[in-house]
C-alpha cells in the first residue's frame, strides 16, 4: 500500500465518525473503493491469510435488496458499509484487521469517515445481505460517508465515555529487552515513530491490549497481547485480536514511510515472566 499523503499524519488525524453528511459517496470515490477492495494484494496480512471486504451501499439505512441495516443508535446518515469477512481463528482475525485498518487509512486520506464496529451491529442482517458461506465470519464493519462538519453532542459524549482520546503512556505499553524495563522514546532508536503509531491506534473500548518489547540491539520488536479477561466472549470471537491487527498495520505503515525495512516472523523470544493474560503474537525484524 503506497500512501499519497504522510501515513503518520493520517494516523494522527483519523477519528471514529458517527455522524455523516446526508449525501451519497461520489462516483469517483466509489470506484476508488471498489478498485481497492478488489485488489487481492490489499487483502493479505502478515500471517499470509486473505480475507474479503464487501461494500454495501444504503439509502436511508436500507440496501438495494431492501434489507434494513439500522443505525444502531450510534451511526447517522451513512452512505454505506464496508463489511469484513474472514475465518474465525487467531491468525485470520489479526490478518484481516491489519488489512481493514489499511483500508480505513486509505479512506481517511480521501476525507471519507469510518468507525470500527465489532459488537454493536446485527450480523444476521449483513449475513443475509452478502450471503456468507459456511467458513465465512463477519468480525467487524465500518459505516462510510462524508463526516458532518459539526459533530453531534452525542458523538463527543461517546468519545468521553470510551476515553478515546486518553491513550496509555509509553511506560504502560512498551518495554526494553524484557518486561522488567520500560522503553523510553529517547532509547527507542529508529523505532520511536512506529512504536508511537501503535500507541495512537484505535482499539475496542480503548483497552489498548498491545504490549511491545524491543530487543537490546533495537533490531527486533516483539508484539504481545494482554487479554482483558472475558472481553467479547458473548460475541463468539476474540475482538482484541482485531486490535493487534490494527497495531501491526500502524507499525508497518510507519516503518514503510520512514524507509525502515523489515519483515514479520514468528520468533517467540520466550521472555519470562509473562502475566497470565499476556500472549506472544509476532515479531518485526529489521533488515540488517
Amino acid at each position: 500500500m503506497i500512501y499519497k499523503k504522510s501515513v503518520t499524519e493520517t494516523i494522527r488525524k483519523r477519528q471514529s465518525i458517527r455522524t455523516y453528511e446526508n449525501q451519497a459517496i461520489s462516483a469517483v470515490h466509489l470506484q476508488q473503493i471498489h478498485d481497492y477492495i478488489n485488489d487481492s494484494g490489499h487483502l493479505k496480512g502478515p500471517f499470509g491469510q486473505t480475507g474479503r471486504i464487501v461494500l454495501v451501499e444504503v439509502k436511508k439505512n436500507v440496501t438495494d435488496k431492501g434489507i434494513k441495516l439500522g443505525t444502531y443508535g450510534f451511526i447517522k446518515n451513512p452512505s454505506g458499509y464496508l463489511v469484513g469477512i474472514t475465518e474465525n481463528n487467531r491468525e485470520a482475525l489479526i490478518d484481516f484487521a491489519f488489512t481493514f485498518q489499511k483500508l480505513v487509512l486509505f479512506l481517511t486520506e480521501l476525507e471519507i469517515g469510518t468507525c470500527w464496529m465489532g459488537g454493536t451491529f446485527s450480523r444476521n442482517s449483513f449475513e443475509e445481505e452478502i450471503q456468507l458461506d459456511e467458513s465465512g465470519f463477519i468480525p467487524c464493519i465500518t459505516p462510510i460517508g462524508y463526516p458532518k462538519q459539526k459533530q453531534r453532542v452525542f458523538d463527543k459524549a461517546v468519545r468521553l465515555v470510551v476515553k478515546a482520546d486518553n491513550k496509555k503512556p509509553w511506560d504502560k505499553l512498551f518495554y526494553d529487552t524484557d518486561f522488567e524495563s520500560n522503553l523510553t522514546k529517547e532509547n527507542a532508536g529508529l523505532l520511536e515513530v512506529p512504536v508511537e503509531m501503535v500507541r495512537l491506534g484505535p482499539s475496542a473500548s480503548n483497552k489498548q491490549p498491545w504490549r511491545l518489547v524491543v530487543s537490546e540491539d533495537r533490531k527486533i520488536c516483539h508484539f504481545y497481547i494482554e487479554h482483558t479477561p472475558n472481553y467479547s466472549t458473548k460475541l463468539g470471537y476474540d475482538m482484541q485480536l482485531l486490535d493487534m491487527g490494527i497495531a501491526l498495520c500502524q507499525f508497518e505503515s510507519a516503518c514503510q514511510e520512514l524507509n525502515i525495512s523489515g519483515n514479520w516472523a514468528v520468533s517467540d523470544p520466550e521472555i519470562t515472566p509473562l502475566s497470565k493474560q499476556t500472549e506472544y503474537i509476532v515479531s518485526w525484524h529489521l533488515d540488517s
